[in-house]
């Protein structure tokens, strides 16, 4: 007969091949929000969709992943982080099915929202179960192995959809980056069957349904007539939408207040926005991500100004990808030279990648190729500094959390990255195509593309500023003083 102790340590030998399952499970979502940029153009002229419907593929998606990620991380506590994540899975392989089979644009923007929730649900499941997996000497290595998964997801997604799109392997072209998800999702959903455990938390915080509506209709609201606005005109009714959102944020947050109040237990408690530093951070957390524009614009310009095929166009990122895992490589050492302004530093380097790309554009002749080695140059700045700046700005937010706040906020500055990400390709994106059109030549795409690098240089400089005043130490007395003024 088979002891209890003999089940648990059959169990926890096989914790590796449980722990390789989670970790697809966290490769998939950004793996999916990066490839799709290099497949844009040849989505566009597939389907015949608009410049907002280009912004909604990516925009739908990032907005529902990140309104729904701290509530997936709270159904795994409740539910059970097996059933959760097997569940996120089977959705974001009928997701994928969905985008690689559609036939209009609204089918393939549904089905990128639909993929945007049920990576909501998969993804924080891989890191809530180490603490389960695996005992405490080996917890440090698994979250390395960890953050190099989601690191490498989006290091290689350019790459690998112009890849796709050039094989055209069964005349599937775009289709492809969606279909070639199937294989994998099945691997992961029948061999997640037997490995993974069945945990859950001991004490679950109950489930804030009014909360994640509310915090959905605030985004909604802002998004919505971000990405519509420009090309419909700027309706009365979008407008009306967009004057909204801030007053929904104001009711989520006063629910939000409410809430805890009375004892209960908030999507985010208000008592973190009172931790000297935090909100600055959250809000630098928020410009900072705006970056993801830059994957849009730069693969539309490449492919409709320049005319590169989406193999040349994801081969064009590698700079970022090599300088992104070069990066936090060297964070140590930055760390000992430059203290509490690395984030800054890092993002001091992505707008000078931006400014020397900006100005590789503007020399060329319309349609010719830039200087190659300045575009090298820029896109490994971009990539380098991003290694530097995003590892760092995290840790510099959760430090500012009080005792027993990290988890939430963890979940909260991972959900804000995707809201930067979704308001950044809406903004941003919007400003290309308001430059760029309604000429579309080369001449025009170019002036777009700079236009929308030099709103991400600034938007980037901003971060940084509010990343440098987040990291001022707690008891400094110029903070002090500012946090009393403020609650004066």
């Amino acid at each position: 007969m088979t002891s209890q102790q003999d089940l648990s340590q059959a169990a926890d030998s096989r914790r590796w091949f449980a722990f390789a399952v989670l970790l697809i499970g966290a490769f998939l979502p950004p793996l999916d929000f990066f490839i799709v940029n290099v497949a844009l153009p040849s989505i566009r002229s597939g389907l015949a969709i608009t410049p907002a419907q280009v912004q909604w593929i990516i925009s739908g998606y990032a907005a529902s992943y990140a309104v729904f990620l701290i509530t997936g991380g709270r159904l795994g506590d409740l539910l059970g982080r097996r059933r959760v994540f097997l569940t996120g899975i089977a959705g974001f392989g009928v997701s994928s099915l969905i985008c690689g089979l559609a036939n209009s644009p609204t089918m393939l923007i549904f089905g990128r929202v639909l993929q945007g929730l049920s990576a909501a649900a998969m993804a924080p499941q891989g890191l809530a179960s180490i603490h389960t997996l695996f005992p405490e000497h080996e917890r440090s290595r698994a979250l390395a192995v960890y953050g190099a998964t989601i690191g490498f997801a989006a290091v290689v997604a350019q790459a690998l959809g112009g890849l796709l799109i050039s094989a055209n392997v069964f005349d599937l072209q775009w289709r492809a980056i969606f279909l070639i998800n199937l294989p994998i999702v099945a691997a992961v959903f029948f061999g997640g069957i037997p490995l993974l455990p069945d945990s859950r938390s001991k004490t679950p915080a109950p489930l804030d349904r009014i909360g994640v509506l509310l915090c959905a209709l605030s985004v909604g609201l802002l998004v919505l007539p971000l990405v519509e606005g420009r090309e419909a005109g700027w309706p009365w009714w979008l407008c009306l939408m967009l004057l909204s959102s801030p007053i929904a944020a104001v009711g989520f947050w006063r629910y939000e207040t409410a809430l805890e109040r009375r004892g209960g237990t908030p999507l985010v408690s208000p008592q973190l926005s009172r931790a000297p530093g935090l909100v600055a951070g959250l809000t630098g957390v928020l410009f900072f991500y705006v970056v993801s524009a830059f994957f849009l614009t730069f693969s539309i310009y490449l492919q409709d100004a320049l005319g590169a095929t989406p193999l040349v166009s994801g081969l064009m990122f590698v700079p970022f990808g090599v300088g992104f895992l070069i990066g936090p490589l060297t964070t140590p050492f930055a760390i000992r030279w430059f203290g509490r302004f690395v984030p800054a530093m890092g993002m001091t380097l992505e707008v000078l990648g931006c400014l020397i790309l900006s100005a590789a554009v503007a020399a060329a002749q319309a349609g010719e190729s830039p200087q190659l080695a300045l575009v090298i140059l820029a896109v490994g700045l971009l990539g380098f500094g991003q290694g530097w700046a995003l590892p760092t700005l995290i840790r510099t937010v959760i430090d500012r959390a009080p005792p027993g706040g990290s988890g939430m906020i963890s979940g909260v500055v991972n959900s804000a990255l995707q809201i930067s990400a979704a308001l950044g390709v809406a903004v941003l994106g919007g400003v290309f195509y308001a430059v760029a059109a309604p000429a579309q030549n080369p001449s025009s795409l170019a002036n777009g593309f700079i236009a929308a690098l030099l709103g991400i240089a600034a938007c980037l400089m901003f971060s940084a500023l509010l990343s440098v005043y987040a990291s001022i130490p707690r008891h400094s007395g110029v903070k002090t003083c500012l946090v009393n003024l403020s609650i004066k």
